[in-house]
């Protein structure tokens, strides 16, 4: 019998490419679009689990994991960075 458990995954944009972080496990992988990273992640995070020579993650811990954002306070001209890189490139 098969459960569904939760695990927390991070997407986020890299140029071209959306990113499916699941950090929990310490394993990422990568699409041509969100919805491809998600199954990416899906399928990733099964290979894992099922690889016999991968000890199992403890799922209690896996789902009792949570995420929040913070503030930092970065200096003037940082988010502009590499947009001002790629135009005098």
């Amino acid at each position: 019998m098969a459960i569904e458990a939760l695990f927390p995954v991070v997407l986020a944009r890299e140029g071209k490419w959306h990113i499916a972080i699941c950090p929990t496990l310490d394993i990422a992988t990568q699409g041509k679009t969100e919805k491809e990273a998600r199954k990416m992640i899906v399928e990733l995070i099964k290979e894992y689990i099922a690889d016999p020579d991968t000890p199992m993650p403890n799922l209690k811990n896996i789902t009792s994991v949570s995420f929040t954002n913070v503030a930092v306070k970065l200096p003037r001209g940082v988010s502009h960075r590499k947009a001002q890189a790629l135009a005098t490139a």
